[in-house]
C-alpha cells in the first residue's frame, strides 16, 4: 500500500510542529481543497500569511513573470523589484530605509542588531532591549530570548544575553525597568501568537513618550499585524505613533517568504558589511510583495478588513466564549473552558478552519479578501456545532 502524506511526513520530517491531520493540494480565494477533494472556509490564511486569499492571479502572474525574467541576482547588484518595493513600504508608513530579509524572525534578529549597534553609538555601549511577557518575535535564539515565553526558550538555555521582560500594557513596569544599559523597547501592538492581545489605549503612545524621554528606540513588531491586517496598513497608525524601527513579514508577500524592517533617520545605524541576507530582497519575493501592496491598496482592503472585522467580532459573540477581542481581521475568542482544541477539531470536520493557540483561545486572521457571506457560512457553522 502506498504511503499516505502523513505517513511520510512522520517519517522524512523533524517532528517540530503538531499538525492538523490534514493534506491541501490547492487553494482559491477563502477557499482551500484537501486531497480528497473536500473543500474548507480558511480562517487561518497561513497563521495571517494569505492576506490575498490562495491563487489570487495576480500575485501568481507576478511570480510567473518574474520567475521568467529574473529570480535571484544576490545583494552584491541592484534589483528594480526590491528597491521599488523599499520606495512603496516608505510612502505607505514613515521615512525609513529598508532592509529585507526572508521571515519574522531575521527581520527581528535585524531590529535587535540595529538597537545594538544604536546603543554602542548614542547609549555608551548600552545594550538591553525592554520586551513583554508572553510576546513572540520568532524562532531564532535570539527571537526567542526576546519573547517572553519560557516554553519556547527554555530548552534552549543558555540564551543570549540583553532582555528585560515585563507585562504588556504596564507603561509603568517599563518605567521600572529602564535603566543606563537600556537601549530600546520592543514591541508587538497586538500580541498574537498568546492568543491576539490588544494593546491598551494610550499604551503605545505612552511609550512612546517614554522613549523619546530617556533617548531609547522604539521597535514595532508588525509581522503579524502589518499590511491592513487590523483595518490600518500598520497596526501603530491607530495610535497615531511612529516607531524608529518596524519589521514586516507573513501578509507582505502573500504566501511567499519575505521579511523587512524599516529603520527612520535616527535608527538607520548599519553600514556595508555589519548585516546581510542572500536571499533577502530576491526579485522573486519583492514582485510578489509588490503585486499584494498594489491589490490591497486599489480594492480598498484596509477599509474592507476594518469592516469585516466589524462582522467577525459580532459572529464569535455568539460562540459562548468569556472574552472576544481584537482588530480588524485579527480576532480571538477564549473560552472559560479548555474546549479550544476540540473546537478546532470540531470546526475542521464542519469544514471550516480556525486555529487553537491554547487549551482555552481560539485565532481567527483570515484573508483580508473575505466576503460577508462567507463570514455568515462560519458563523452558522460554527453556532451549530456542539457546546
Amino acid at each position: 500500500m502506498t504511503p499516505t502524506i502523513p505517513e511520510l511526513a512522520d517519517k522524512y520530517l523533524m517532528h517540530t510542529a503538531k499538525r492538523v491531520p490534514v493534506t491541501f493540494v490547492r487553494g482559491r480565494g477563502c477557499l482551500v481543497y484537501d486531497d480528497t477533494g473536500r473543500e474548507y472556509l480558511d480562517l487561518v490564511a497561513g497563521i495571517a500569511v494569505n492576506v490575498l486569499g490562495h491563487a489570487h492571479p495576480e500575485v501568481a502572474a507576478a511570480v510567473a513573470s518574474q520567475a521568467h525574467a529574473l529570480i535571484h541576482a544576490s545583494n552584491l547588484y541592484f534589483t528594480q523589484p526590491q528597491v521599488e518595493l523599499a520606495q512603496r513600504l516608505v510612502e505607505l508608513s514613515f521615512p525609513a530605509r529598508v532592509f529585507f530579509g526572508n521571515s519574522g524572525a531575521e527581520a527581528n534578529e535585524t531590529a535587535i542588531k540595529i538597537a545594538r549597534k544604536w546603543g554602542a553609538r548614542n547609549r555608551k555601549g548600552a545594550f538591553q532591549i525592554i520586551t513583554s511577557i508572553g510576546s513572540f518575535h520568532g524562532r531564532t535564539m535570539a527571537t526567542i530570548a526576546a519573547g517572553g515565553q519560557p516554553k519556547y526558550s527554555d530548552p534552549f538555555k543558555p540564551l543570549p544575553d540583553g532582555f528585560v521582560h515585563v507585562p504588556f500594557n504596564d507603561i509603568e513596569a517599563i518605567k521600572a525597568a529602564t535603566n543606563e544599559q537600556t537601549v530600546a523597547v520592543m514591541l508587538e501592538p497586538i500580541m498574537g501568537e498568546i492568543g491576539v492581545i490588544p494593546s491598551a489605549p494610550g499604551y503605545l503612545e505612552g511609550v512612546r513618550r517614554w522613549c523619546d524621554e530617556k533617548g531609547l528606540l522604539m521597535i514595532l513588531d508588525e509581522v503579524q499585524t502589518g499590511v491592513g491586517r487590523t483595518g490600518r496598513w500598520f497596526a501603530h497608525q491607530h495610535d497615531g505613533i511612529t516607531p524608529d524601527v518596524m519589521t514586516l513579514a507573513k501578509g507582505l508577500g502573500g504566501g511567499v517568504p519575505i521579511g523587512a524592517v524599516l529603520a527612520a533617520p535616527r535608527a538607520d545605524v548599519l553600514e556595508p558589511g555589519d548585516h546581510g541576507s542572500t536571499f533577502g530582497g530576491n526579485p522573486l519575493a519583492c514582485a510578489a510583495a509588490l503585486a499584494v501592496l498594489h491589490v490591497v491598496e486599489r480594492d480598498g482592503l484596509v477599509g474592507h478588513a476594518a469592516e469585516m472585522g466589524d462582522l467577525l467580532d459580532g459572529a464569535l459573540q455568539d460562540l459562548g466564549g468569556q472574552d472576544v477581542r481584537g482588530r480588524g481581521l485579527m480576532r480571538a475568542v477564549q473560552f472559560a473552558e479548555p474546549r479550544a482544541k476540540p473546537f478546532q477539531q470540531a470546526c475542521l470536520e464542519a469544514g471550516v478552519l480556525v486555529n487553537a493557540v491554547d487549551d482555552h483561545t481560539v485565532r481567527f486572521v483570515p484573508p483580508l479578501i473575505i466576503s460577508p457571506d462567507q463570514i455568515e457560512h462560519a458563523h452558522s457553522t460554527m453556532q451549530g456545532l456542539p457546546r
